[in-house]
């Protein structure tokens, strides 16, 4: 859930056909998104209940810019009250004083026309015309008559353009989304949005740029696709029947977002019970990679490291088995240009066709569907897996020839995991030197380095918690792989190399299991 408001959306943006939804922008992020009504809490109703369930820090301070937002619009209100109330007694005396003139006119007109009875014909008609004339308005009609616009409202240039108002946003404030009143306090609705997640995705150039291609130096093309939820209100899946293989940390997050969007699942895990919970959410079983390639249009894997990607394919009942002409398999695994590439060749062999697409990202983020999917190989395929990577992350690279994801992804992680080890570094350093690691953190927090990535990982080191969100061990394996990918081209990763050997000494610590930020421990030790 993420606070968010009601605006109106840009002139060229259109509204989904057939999804009761609006335009809304989140607070503490410049996002924007097309949020179904039934995915709205009103704020004041489950504040409390949110808060208790999201900790972080973004969604805090997205909470206050909500109460900051609030206060305004009520200081806002009360001015226009004490505005249009002043407004309102002046017309009042101005009326009265109308009132007291029209009633001295009159009385004028009386005494004259008591006079002119005494006249001819033609001056008792004249005087009555004028008497008529002059009932019909009164001054102060005349006076708004000739007003070019309407006294007490704003003109155009005084409204607030950032909060922009259709007649249909209005009749939502009034009315009642999934059987919720708004409060009558507040006039533009605060609410919660069950959709968007702890990092808010789809930002307003994603959604009027619903795909973007850019030309890189080496030719290939970075294609970054706009999240299908903002742009069309929801996923429509893909007909295809779509395997997977690999429930570990990522597999599962990924699995769970593919059947939430409605895709038909098989699922085949080494430890089958990790099956059980998604086959109580509508996934069917597969008893052998084979099994479910065989069955299955288009297969994903996502296992732990180049071993184990060689032997899901090339091994007994596997991948390779099940392969025919048209089967389709996606390896999601982050490994090495030169095993990717084999295991390419032995699929299309076979009449197969292959896609690499691993992914960058945590478990928290593959839960909540927020990954970025790189991908190489074949462009067709990538395509035919279009919802798919919509369900499971919030943007995907096409990057060309089968070999350049992996390499792609290998220094994604390589600058990922030495940021890692100097941010253990430093709070090591802080407390070595008599400073607070706390107070480092927050300086960290308020300048160019903040992110969400150093601050959920100094939490961690802080509160001692290691839970795994990405293995510690996957880290240095990935770490170890892009250092010989520069080897391969005689290019120097000393910074990469140093940080591999304190991965490799909180190794030595059995740190192996827990998160990458147990690295810390490699300094104390």
């Amino acid at each position: 859930p993420w606070p968010g408001k009601i605006v109106n959306p840009p002139k060229d943006l259109k509204k989904p056909r057939g999804k009761k939804c609006f335009f809304v922008k989140f607070f503490g992020t410049e996002d924007h998104a097309w949020i179904k009504v039934e995915q709205l809490k009103p704020y004041h109703l489950h504040k409390e209940e949110m808060i208790k369930i999201n900790k972080g820090k973004r969604f805090q301070q997205a909470v206050d810019a909500v109460e900051e937002f609030l206060r305004k619009t009520k200081g806002k209100d009360q001015a226009s009250s004490h505005n249009s109330n002043e407004e309102k007694n002046r017309r009042n005396s101005s009326e009265e004083r109308g009132k007291q003139s029209a009633g001295e006119e009159k009385r004028k007109a009386s005494l004259s026309e008591g006079k002119l009875k005494k006249g001819t014909g033609e001056g008792k008609k004249r005087v009555s015309s004028v008497s008529s004339e002059r009932g019909s308005k009164s001054p102060l009609k005349r006076a708004q008559d000739q007003s070019p616009r309407k006294r007490g409202r704003p003109p155009k240039d005084e409204k607030d353009l950032t909060i922009p108002e259709s007649s249909t946003v209005k009749r939502v404030m009034t009315g009642t989304v999934a059987g919720f009143k708004w409060p009558p306090s507040v006039s533009e609705p605060v609410f919660f949005s069950l959709y968007q997640t702890e990092k808010p995705a789809v930002c307003y150039q994603a959604i009027t740029k619903k795909l973007k291609v850019c030309e890189e130096e080496t030719g290939s093309t970075s294609i970054q696709a706009a999240d299908s939820t903002a742009v069309n209100g929801s996923i429509t899946p893909t007909d295809k029947k779509i395997g997977f293989l690999g429930l570990g940390l990522m597999g599962s997050g990924i699995v769970s977002n593919l059947l939430k969007m409605g895709h038909t699942v098989t699922v085949w895990n080494r430890t089958a019970e990790k099956c059980d919970l998604f086959i109580q959410e509508g996934a069917r079983l597969g008893r052998t990679p084979a099994e479910v390639v065989s069955t299955c249009d288009i297969t994903f894997a996502c296992v732990s490291d180049p071993k184990a990607a060689k032997d899901l394919v090339l091994g007994p009942s596997g991948v390779l088995q099940g392969i025919r002409p048209g089967k389709c398999y996606v390896d999601m695994s982050t490994v090495d240009a030169d095993t990717v590439t084999e295991l390419a060749q032995v699929i299309v062999s076979r009449g197969g066709r292959f896609l690499e697409a691993p992914v960058s990202g945590n478990q928290q983020l593959s839960n909540d569907g927020m990954l970025v999917i790189l991908a190489a190989g074949d462009r067709g395929l990538y395509e035919d897996c279009s919802s798919c990577f919509q369900a499971m992350g919030k943007t995907s690279f096409f990057l060309g020839e089968v070999g350049n994801a992996a390499k792609m992804m290998l220094i994604v992680n390589m600058v990922q995991g030495s940021f890692m080890a100097t941010i253990a570094e430093g709070l090591t350093l802080a407390q070595v030197t008599g400073q607070s690691q706390q107070t480092l953190l927050d300086i960290l927090n308020q300048g160019q380095l903040a992110s969400i990535f150093l601050d959920q990982k100094c939490q961690n080191i802080l509160q001692g918690n290691f839970k795994p969100d990405f293995y510690l061990k996957y880290i240095q394996k990935d770490l170890r792989l892009a250092i010989a990918l520069g080897d391969s081209v005689n290019h120097p990763t000393p910074m990469a190399a140093a940080a591999n050997e304190v991965y490799k000494r909180a190794k030595a610590l059995d740190q192996s299991d827990n998160d990458m930020s147990a690295v810390y421990r490699a300094y104390i030790h």
